[in-house]
């Protein structure tokens, strides 16, 4: 039987591929590619909160570490390149879709969107869980466990959007800034993936220390591979805009 975090995604899939569906029979293209991109980030959040892998995180720092990459790291990728807004955008009338844009570019989105402060989200969420007695604290209380999860999954979306999501977002800095943060995010993880290591954190778990060597190292390379698919996302927006300058004198290449 599903999880309640199962069919909410599952809903979430199939909202989006009616909405594909709806696009595409009244005229307005939609990229299979995208659909397919989202497609594979519903599934990921799938498996992350199957029954097996349920319990095996909650008895194994390791498993623990594999279900906070796939919900955390993973799956926001491929939610985030479907482009969901976008598709919701071209689904809505006129008027409503401005209402959306607007909503975009208010001050507090703004603020949120920004990479900087989307960093200080997903990777400052990272350290607080880790390094202090929450993670203990969690693995205890139901209610905490699961707004644990589903902040990962909304500051990851929002991590990745502000670096390099294809939905609009207004007033979006430029790459350079963009990329600076990312290599910043990159190296934060990294180190806490270290500090983890060294420390032998997050304490009062009653892991032992091969076991939260062992998380630590898949924090360390799993959230590296991550943030090479976002770095490469980023490079890729770049080079197409690049290149759409050097047709057009007028386009901007950042």
């Amino acid at each position: 039987m599903p999880s309640v975090a199962q069919w909410l995604a599952l809903t979430a899939g199939l909202l989006y591929l009616v909405g594909a569906w709806r696009s595409t029979r009244t005229g307005k293209s939609w990229s299979p590619w995208r659909s397919a991109s989202f497609t594979a980030g519903i599934v990921t959040l799938v498996v992350a909160f199957a029954p097996p892998l349920n319990a095996f995180a909650h008895h194994d720092l390791r498993g623990h570490m594999l279900q906070h990459l796939l919900v955390g790291m993973f799956a926001p990728l491929g939610l985030v390149f479907g482009a969901p807004m976008g598709l919701l955008l071209r689904n809505l009338s006129p008027a409503r879709a401005r209402g959306i844009v607007r909503l975009l570019g208010s001050v507090p989105v703004r603020v949120l969107s920004h990479p900087l402060s989307a960093a200080v989200l997903d990777i400052g969420g990272m350290y607080l869980l880790y390094l202090t007695p929450l993670y203990a604290l969690s693995m205890t209380t139901p209610w905490l466990h699961h707004l644990i999860h589903l902040h990962f999954v909304i500051s990851g979306c929002l991590f990745s959007w502000a670096i390099a999501g294809p939905d609009p977002a207004p007033h979006r800095p430029r790459w350079r800034t963009r990329l600076g943060v990312l290599f910043l995010a990159i190296a934060t993880h990294a180190t806490l993936g270290k500090l983890i290591y060294a420390w032998r954190m997050p304490q009062g778990t009653g892991a032992g220390v091969d076991e939260i060597q062992a998380a630590a190292q898949w924090m360390y390379y799993g959230g590296d591979l991550a943030e090479i698919v976002l770095l490469m996302a980023l490079m890729q927006q770049w080079l197409r805009r690049r290149r759409a300058a050097e047709r057009s004198p007028l386009a901007d290449p950042a």
